[in-house]
């Protein structure tokens, strides 16, 4: 059995799924990206598109502190915390331009805990979106 999680205080899901799945004591995150929870949920830190989907404005480093906020509400929301992550992996839109400044603000987030991770780089996200994280926590 497990237990099916969601918060209003992360953005909503894009489709039909969980924040996250508790099962014993583990809690498995489905991917949770940078966009900010509340009514207009599609609204990405840092990012602002012409009507043509081009970058007007890009901010790598404030989708990286973002997905790392909405992370920490997730797991805070479902009982568990961020010193409880044992697995991150991260799913990145353009490996060569992000990964440095990933790694830089991953090491400011991740300083104490210091989870397995794991960095892919993939080709898109359904949102216009640079990263997502998909992450294994424990519950006390």
């Amino acid at each position: 059995m497990s237990d099916k999680l969601s918060t209003d205080k992360a953005p909503k899901p894009v489709g039909l799924y969980p924040h996250a799945r508790r099962v014993g004591n583990l809690l498995f995150l489905s991917g949770i990206g940078p966009r900010e929870a509340g009514e207009n949920d599609m609204v990405v830190p840092g990012l602002k598109l012409d009507k043509n989907g081009n970058f007007l404005e890009f901010d790598f480093e404030a989708q990286c502190r973002n997905v790392f906020d909405n992370v920490r509400i997730v797991l805070e929301e479902c009982g568990s915390s961020w010193d409880n992550l044992v697995d991150v992996t991260t799913f990145l839109v353009n490996m060569k331009r992000d990964f440095a400044t990933y790694n830089k603000v991953y090491a400011e987030y991740f300083k104490d805990n210091q989870p397995c991770r794991t960095t892919v780089e993939i080709s898109s996200l359904p949102t216009p979106i640079a990263i997502e994280l998909k992450c294994i926590a424990t519950i006390d």
